[in-house]
């Protein structure tokens, strides 16, 4: 036992400074799954039907792809075809993302759905164009029912960036196994690493809970 905590405290500063790592890939990764998947969801609901179409063929791929194939697909493959060079840290949080927009999208378009049609039609009425009236009636009510949801993607986006390791990132659990396979002790350092990642799901979706409250609508939420 005394081993096992000797081998934790020696690792936990490295791994910590990897915690870093594993939370601007996990930020990185929302906020451009939040950009596209608002744009997705909105063409996937009032689209015409050729944008419905091509918007729900980009869901599909990203959500029937491995996250591991497409790491490789996009890092060895698309960014070296056309002669993009970026950083593993980049281009994790560029697949992460596009990953992240397929499932955001049905979030948002699921907060879309949950509203009133009449308010649209009410918007209309009053003069205000189909565009005006989605960007200040419906994606701000959306956006703010959508938080549940959006938690649940932030703790799924959190485990997909331990694969990032993958590709070099030194990222907590690619930071784990480097000091596991030169030490030996796997067990007390995989388990540490584990227990990072316990925290950081604990502290984002209670900061999310947070932001909830504090945008709740009433009638809508709890």
């Amino acid at each position: 036992m005394l081993e096992y905590l000797t081998a934790i405290g020696d690792a936990l500063p490295y791994l910590l400074q990897g915690s870093l790592v594993t939370i601007a890939l996990v930020v990185g990764a929302m906020a451009l799954g939040l950009v596209i998947g608002i744009l997705l969801a909105v063409g996937l609901v009032y689209g015409p039907p050729y944008i419905r179409a091509l918007f729900s063929m980009y869901v599909w791929f990203f959500r029937g792809v491995p996250l591991l194939v497409l790491l490789f697909l996009f890092y060895f493959g698309l960014f070296t075809l056309v002669g993009i060079n970026i950083s593993a840290f980049t281009a994790a949080v560029i697949v992460l993302g596009l990953i992240s927009s397929a499932y955001q999208s049905q979030i948002f378009r699921g907060g879309i759905l949950s509203l009133p049609e009449g308010q649209l039609k009410a918007a209309r009425a009053l003069g205000m164009s189909d565009g005006k009236a989605i960007c200040s009636i419906v994606l701000p009510q959306a956006l703010r029912l959508s938080i549940p949801g959006w938690s649940n993607e932030y703790s799924i986006v959190l485990k997909d960036s331990a694969i990032a390791y993958a590709l070099g990132v030194a990222e907590v659990m690619a930071r784990a196994h480097f000091v596991a396979s030169r030490t030996y002790q796997h067990l007390p350092l995989y388990f540490t690493a584990g227990v990072i990642f316990l925290i950081l799901t604990y502290m984002g979706t209670k900061a999310l809970r947070v932001l909830e409250e504090r945008l709740r609508i009433p009638g809508y939420m709890r």
